[in-house]
């Protein structure tokens, strides 16, 4: 068999483990935002960052012992996308992150989730994942990215290398900066921040208390490492020195765990070049794989429904917010599993930054439309703004605008 036939099993398999495990146990980010807004549990939450916590200490294990090579995610030409790339993007992150996590919000889920939506039978999800498919379609094959956002932003960007440091992992910038050997920074980084997400997970009963919580961090987190060995262990190697020797090189090879945003725009582009086998990517194979997992558990577990949308509002809040998040996961380059939990497990600065950034988006959104349901002819979304700002403590109480619910 050959390898990238191999390296693309991979990913479909894996893929089709978390379709089953996130359809079993409601394994959602913007649901873990919800609860913690709407109704005060950090369960799911939790569970998302144990997620974080356990790949962060696999994938850095497995670098220690020479199983993964993670200096790749530092370059262009090895890795989909250069976590680690010494040029730090912030501002990508920054605003990115806040439009996917608006764009998640109304769009009742992430890419992960619209995919688990569409495999238990929702239809609203469909157009969702095309609508955000042609939007990420815009930020990569075409200049729309660089035209309205990368141009003004470049000017902003913070090139590393200048002072030294490789890449931006956590790991690197601590061990440049403060003249400590590599390997030990990597453990203590690692140990720090993955241990203590690990941590922070068991604090409370709201995550101990429920089994699903712990077996969806744990899978979770499990996928994504085994993604970071497929991609850049042995396999990954034979993978590249395949390509190498190939005419047409496949599109997007090269170290690479789970993400849900490229996959739709990898979806329209294969459909474009008729069926192009070199369009057949990692990417494309896990969310075929996520979509797979969720529809069979929903038919063995008889849950699977199909539902259609409420009225003429209800579609086209979800094309805005399927749009957003084509454009917001392009720009941050990751979304809730690609940056928040893919990004994070190499320690990349940027994936931090994109993992706040898609919180606060996500919570801001929910918080107005908190307000728009409780006051109705009252508010506006100036008043809910200035008033969801206030609750979050970024604008002072004086501002406010409606009377806090």
């Amino acid at each position: 068999m050959e390898i990238t036939t191999q390296v693309l099993l991979w990913a479909f398999g894996l893929a089709f483990i978390l379709g089953v495990v996130a359809t079993k146990t409601s394994f959602c980010t913007m649901g873990a935002v919800s609860d913690i807004i709407n109704i005060g549990n950090t369960g799911r939450m939790r569970a998302w960052l144990f997620a974080m916590g356990l790949a962060i200490l696999g994938v850095s294990c497995l670098s220690l012992l020479g199983y993964v090579d993670m200096s790749w995610t530092a370059s262009n030409d090895t890795a989909n996308p250069p976590y680690r790339a010494p040029l730090f993007a912030w501002p990508r992150h920054l605003l990115g992150g806040v439009i996917f996590g608006v764009g998640m919000t109304i769009a009742s889920g992430c890419g992960n989730k619209t995919l688990i939506r569409i495999g238990g039978g929702n239809l609203k999800s469909v157009v969702v994942l095309l609508v955000m498919g042609v939007a990420s379609y815009l930020m990569i094959f075409t200049n729309f990215s660089y035209d309205y956002f990368i141009g003004w932003m470049e000017p902003a960007f913070i090139n590393l290398s200048q002072y030294g440091v490789a890449d931006q992992g956590v790991n690197t910038i601590i061990s440049t900066l403060g003249g400590f050997d590599s390997d030990r920074s990597l453990m203590v980084t690692a140990g720090v921040i993955g241990g203590g997400f690990v941590l922070w997970a068991f604090l409370s009963k709201d995550f101990t208390a429920s089994f699903d919580h712990w077996l969806s961090g744990l899978v979770v987190a499990v996928v994504i490492v085994a993604a970071w060995w497929v991609t850049t262990g042995t396999l990954g190697v034979e993978l590249l020195d395949e390509v190498e020797m190939m005419d047409e090189r496949p599109f997007a090879v090269g170290a690479q765990s789970f993400t849900f945003v490229q996959p739709s725009a990898h979806l329209l582009r294969w459909i474009e070049t008729g069926f192009s086998s070199q369009m057949i990517t990692f990417a494309l194979c896990a969310a075929a794989g996520v979509l797979s997992g969720a529809f069979v558990y929903s038919l063995v577990t008889k849950q699977f429904r199909v539902e259609w949308f409420y009225n003429v509002k209800d579609f086209v809040v979800h094309v805005i917010g399927g749009f957003l998040m084509g454009v917001g996961g392009v720009l941050a380059m990751g979304c809730t599993v690609g940056q928040a939990i893919s990004g994070v497990s190499t320690l990349a600065l940027g994936s931090f930054l994109t993992f706040a950034s898609i919180v606060f988006g996500s919570a801001l959104t929910m918080k107005i439309q908190y307000y728009g349901m409780v006051y109705e002819d009252e508010s506006n979304i100036l008043k809910a703004l200035v008033s969801s700002l206030v609750d979050m403590h970024l604008l002072p109480e004086k501002l406010r605008q409606l009377q806090k619910v």
